[in-house]
């Protein structure tokens, strides 16, 4: 793959920052340290910055020439909730934060195309540069949204990346229509009659009517949903009792539940919802479930992943651009904004040794030697999407 001299040059810079971000992790809509240098930085660039959509997100506005056309290309800034164990130099210096998905990769990476898109100004139209908080807990794309962010910032397509340290360097994987699943957590809560240990026929245990709950919950993705239609149910934790001579009033069951199709999505709910309770009654308990749908499927749309694949395959060559052959069950809130604009969301690939440390995990760290390689395709792509022919 080769690299545009300008990127590889500034790569430095590039490493820098990022590692600067990586060292002061925020999280979701607490990114105030992380939005004050994203702002500073493309000032001094010569963009137009906006402040305060979703409390902390950023959007830079350049225009250049004569075209109503118009792009956005987002990049998330938060990090999570991890105790890092990475011992790096710039490790996190906020005990148990730390950037382990990448989003201070992703946010260096589109300040590298600030800089280029500023300083070539080789399109016709208007970029807009979207700096979004709250990836992983809040859904900061639907906030920002709601907060009127394609009112003000009109864009006829929007595109985002995510690092994937699951898939070779440099690689870049996309696909038409669904690329990550909608998730949903269903909160069970079975209500027994607590009592001694020894006297099990004076209660109602919550703890055996939760287990046969559990147990009934994997009959949903064998049995009621199309073989052919992807679905998880999975039972994170179930949390009740306290000694082994204690019966417990109540048993707690955390659901996490992840789809493509709408129509999946509410027979999950009516299952999950129907067996948690009717398995309690056969036990003499009653149930109550709180479901919670979070974001939503995210489904690129044809002409912008077509656009993105043929661009890809000119800048990375054909052995470097993968079509995913099915989709990824992890979710991702730029759901929200493919849903109101056209547009397209891709992986790109860092794997070296394979002994790389996946997404979330607290000995996880971004390829630097991305950090060019991403700058260098965002300016072509804003470039060519507001090509001046």
């Amino acid at each position: 793959m080769t690299v545009h001299s300008a990127f590889a040059n500034s790569a430095p810079e590039l490493v820098a920052i990022r590692r600067d971000l990586h060292a002061h992790p925020e999280l979701g809509l607490d990114e105030v340290r992380t939005s004050d240098f994203v702002a500073k930085h493309l000032k001094e660039l010569g963009y137009t910055v906006t402040r305060g959509l979703a409390k902390t997100g950023v959007v830079a506005t350049l225009k250049n020439g004569t075209s109503n056309r118009s792009i956005g290309i987002r990049a998330d800034m938060d990090a999570l909730p991890i105790l890092e164990e990475t011992g790096l130099d710039y490790a996190s210096k906020t005990p148990g934060l730390m950037h382990a998905c990448g989003h201070d990769g992703h946010t260096t990476m589109l300040l590298g195309a600030a800089r280029a898109i500023a300083e070539r100004r080789n399109f016709d139209g208007t970029v807009h540069l979207i700096f979004q908080p709250a990836e992983e807990n809040f859904g900061g794309a639907k906030i920002m949204m709601d907060d009127g962010l394609f009112e003000k910032f009109p864009c006829d397509a929007v595109f985002a990346l995510h690092n994937e340290p699951n898939l070779p360097f440099g690689q870049f994987a996309l696909r038409d229509g669904p690329i990550m699943a909608a998730v949903d957590e269903a909160r069970i809560t079975v209500n027994g009659r607590g009592g001694h240990g020894a006297e099990p026929q004076e209660t109602a245990d919550p703890i055996v009517c939760g287990a046969s709950i559990i147990m009934a919950l994997q009959s949903i993705v064998a049995r009621n949903i199309h073989p052919m239609d992807p679905a998880v149910v999975t039972v994170g934790a179930f949390h009740s009792g306290s000694a082994s001579n204690i019966i417990p009033e109540r048993a707690e069951i955390v659901v996490g539940i992840r789809s493509f199709d709408p129509k999946v999505r509410d027979d999950l709910e009516q299952r999950i919802t129907m067996i948690a309770k009717n398995q309690a009654e056969s036990f003499g308990m009653t149930a109550t479930v709180a479901y919670e749908r979070s974001y939503d499927a995210t489904i690129n749309h044809k002409a912008e992943t077509d656009f993105l694949r043929d661009l890809a395959t000119r800048f990375a060559g054909t052995e470097n651009v993968k079509d995913l052959e099915r989709p990824f069950m992890g979710s991702e809130d730029f759901a929200y904004m493919l849903a109101e604009r056209p547009g397209s969301y891709f992986f790109l690939g860092s794997r070296v040794t394979g002994d790389e440390k996946p997404l979330h995990h607290p000995g996880f760290n971004f390829n630097d030697d991305l950090l060019p390689i991403g700058a260098a395709f965002w300016t072509e792509l804003a470039e060519t999407y507001l090509s001046r022919a």
